[in-house]
């Protein structure tokens, strides 16, 4: 502590911030991590681990001499630094056969801030998503299910009409009462229509088109992921893990604007065209969820799946203006000590000596103040509202901590009501470092999710029963929504 305080004042005597965050001097990958320049000046460190594929051996049935024919796996034929091209680097491999789905909704918004959604295409339910590996307690997980409003009432129309009321018997020479006079219909202020088609499939390890991108929040580096990594690396599967700028052994520029949401969604952009597959699959936690957002609304034919760890609501990002944060650098520096316990308390559902030791190695804040000052006054991100996250038809895992204190469960609530097809899974034991906390627990959700694949068999069935018995209204799904304060 004393020496945080003789470092914070020596920090305000120079004007230089103390432990800064460098990149190591070698750029060449070296266990599975490699440094790549996204732009002049600003080097990120990514692991790539690259599983080694046996060659698939096939037998030719034209050929007469009866050799065997070798096939090297796709994903062994393509050079993994195409990076820049508009496709994204994707590999042309054999498609892989999924179901299609109907992604069709009709998005309003109204002046007053109301948000009204009208489901049209196929609906997903969340019982096709079970843990059949047996590596989860029956009691490890809550699972929060999402209303499925073709069996409810359909909810009123934004725009309602009186019904005609029947004149009331009356004797002979009484007037009849005037109609009650017919509302006025408001006109939306901005209307979004989608209506596409996607192809959802399962990805397994084997599969030379899938990858995986692992995202970190603020104050974290791509350690935090270690047991992820290690975990699909074995299984088979190409993952990949960016440490943000000034996080890691990334390089940490001396200027605020680097750390603006923009600056750094460029930076993942550059890492993701530069690895991305055919299909993809981005894994974010906490302020790394928005980087994912971003990510699958610009490129959505590239992005196959995402899962959110403890993200947050829909909300558009906007700093806050009376936060510790604001301090300058010295005083941030003086203060460390209290905000690493402070995060401890609030980041782990247990303070013990392994969760001390999870934090230590998974280098998770420790960053220098004047980065950690930048990033919390950077996050200004307005198009990332309700209305953007509607927009995404990507299917969407959210997997949130009970034990949570700085993300509510509502909000992870709002965001499955919110999205077009999402799964919500509770971890009763996880905080926010949920992912490290129970690793187990988390990497069976999530090869659960990337191995799922629809089955649009049950659907259509679904759909001819309830058209036998409700009418036509009542198969629009109607969500209604209110505008939040934004984060």
């Amino acid at each position: 502590m004393l020496t945080s305080i003789t470092e914070g004042i020596l920090c305000c005597l120079t004007g230089k911030a103390a432990s800064l965050v460098l990149p190591l001097e070698s750029s060449e990958p070296s266990n599975g991590f490699e440094f790549v320049e996204v732009k002049p000046g600003r080097v990120l460190r990514v692991r790539h681990i690259v599983p080694e594929r046996q060659p698939v051996v096939t037998e030719d049935p034209a050929a007469a001499s009866g050799k065997k024919k070798t096939k090297v796996d796709s994903h062994e034929e393509e050079d993994h630094d195409n990076g820049g091209g508009d496709s994204g680097g994707a590999i042309k491999s054999a498609s892989v056969k999924g179901s299609s789905v109907h992604c069709k909704r009709k998005i309003t918004v109204y002046r007053n801030g109301q948000l009204v959604i009208e489901n049209l295409g196929d609906v997903l339910h969340s019982e096709i998503l079970q843990c059949q590996d047996g590596d989860l307690e029956p009691c490890s997980t809550v699972e929060v299910e999402l209303a499925d409003y073709k069996e409810m009432a359909s909810s009123p129309d934004p725009n309602p009409v009186p019904p005609p009321v029947p004149p009331p018997a009356t004797a002979a020479g009484d007037q009849k009462p005037a109609p009650p006079p017919r509302r006025r219909r408001r006109k939306p202020k901005r209307t979004v229509l989608i209506d596409s088609r996607r192809e959802i499939s399962s990805c397994k390890g084997t599969h030379g088109d899938v990858a995986l991108f692992f995202v970190h929040g603020v104050g974290g580096s791509l350690d935090i992921w270690g047991s992820q990594l290690d975990f699909f690396s074995r299984l088979g599967y190409e993952v990949i893990a960016p440490d943000l700028a000034g996080h890691g052994a990334s390089k940490a520029p001396q200027i605020a604007a680097a750390y603006t949401f923009y600056a750094l969604a460029e930076d993942l952009r550059a890492i993701f065209k530069r690895y991305a597959r055919k299909r993809n699959i981005l894994i974010g936690h906490s302020y790394g969820v928005s980087f994912c957002t971003f990510l699958a609304h610009e490129y959505p034919d590239l992005v196959h799946k995402v899962v959110m760890v403890n993200g947050g609501g829909p909300t558009a990002l906007e700093p806050s203006l009376c936060s510790i944060f604001q301090l300058p650098s010295c005083v941030l520096h003086c203060l460390s000590p209290c905000l690493a316990w402070s995060f401890l308390k609030a980041g782990f559902a247990r303070q013990g000596a392994k969760e001390k030791q999870l934090l230590k190695q998974g280098n998770a804040f420790n960053v220098s103040p004047f980065v950690l000052r930048a990033m919390m006054s950077g996050q200004y991100w307005p198009e990332g509202d309700e209305v953007y996250h509607a927009e995404l038809t990507v299917p969407i895992l959210l997997v949130h901590g009970m034990c949570d204190k700085f993300v509510p469960m509502d909000e992870d609530q709002r965001m499955a009501e919110i999205l077009l097809f999402a799964f919500l899974k509770v971890i009763e034991e996880g905080s926010h470092m949920v992912m490290m906390e129970c690793p187990d627990t988390v990497n069976t959700l999530l090869h659960e999710f990337f191995l799922w694949e629809p089955d649009m068999s049950k659907t259509g069935s679904a759909k001819c029963a309830a058209e036998t018995k409700v009418t036509t209204n009542d198969t629009v799904q109607t969500l209604r929504v209110n505008k939040t304060v934004d984060k």
